[in-house]
């Protein structure tokens, strides 16, 4: 199993997963936040087209994660998972039989790689996060949180591999322009992850087998890469360099798991 984020921030997420070898690979696309031409563009430089996908998979209605996920699942066939809360958020669009209701802790048979989604505390109507396996490792994709509960620790204990939401330093909040309403939206409780929060977590879910955590979703006015790499290897014993940063613009690389 490999991983390949596209895009992660405020501007837009999209994230490829892939699992399987040959005829039997197949590739989930988690969110679908950017417009079509620049999703093609993205997909191209990750060396996929979009015929080269098997599915979407939608964490929630906003519009940072939807994107053109409607018009591109039309455009190529492609069924979308999503929750019924989700779908109702977004005015029950019409995605034809493409469409795939999600549950949590509802596994999803995807071929190559078992999809198990699960809820996550954030201000969306029913939001899912997601981790994947494929018999041998597991990969956990968490963003779009404003804490880190139980149940979330629960779904993503023996990861080998997370993309992690890690999106903004209390201090650079603080005393940035936001208005107070935003600021509090961000830094509450069905927000966003902020560093020493996301640090916590990962000192819980860390085991001999983690090799790979990505930081994503990191506020561009808010929070520093260099700062949550610090933060986040202290938090694991590790280098600095080890940890990975997912970008608005180039994304990451390809992520063996």
């Amino acid at each position: 199993m490999r991983f390949k984020n596209l895009a992660s921030g405020s501007t837009g997420n999209a994230t490829v997963v892939e699992a399987g070898h040959g005829a039997d690979c197949r590739r989930l696309l988690v969110d679908c936040g950017l417009g079509l031409r620049q999703l093609a563009q993205r997909l191209g430089q990750a060396g996929l087209q979009p015929s080269d996908l098997h599915g979407l998979f939608i964490t929630h209605e906003h519009s940072d994660h939807i994107g053109c996920a409607l018009s591109f699942s039309a455009r190529h066939g492609l069924p979308v998972w999503m929750s019924e809360g989700t779908w109702l958020a977004l005015g029950e669009p019409d995605f034809g039989d493409r469409l795939r209701l999600a549950r949590d802790q509802v596994p999803i048979d995807f071929g190559p790689m078992a999809l198990h989604p699960f809820t996550v505390p954030h201000d969306a109507r029913e939001p899912l996060q997601l981790r994947c396996e494929d018999g041998q490792v597991r990969l956990g994709l968490l963003t779009d949180l404003g804490h880190v509960s139980p149940h979330v620790l629960s779904q993503l204990a023996g990861c080998h591999a997370l993309l992690m939401e890690s999106n903004h330093d209390a201090a650079l909040l603080s005393q940035s322009r936001y208005p107070a309403f935003l600021k509090r939206r961000i830094s509450g409780p069905w927000g966003h992850l902020e560093n020493t929060c996301t640090a916590q977590a990962l000192r819980q879910l860390q085991h001999p087998g983690l090799r790979q955590v990505v930081a994503a979703h990191l506020s561009e006015q808010n929070n520093q890469p260099d700062l949550v790499r610090q933060v986040l290897s202290d938090a694991l014993g590790w280098l600095p360099e080890q940890v990975g940063i997912a970008c608005p613009v180039n994304g990451s690389a390809w992520i063996e798991v």
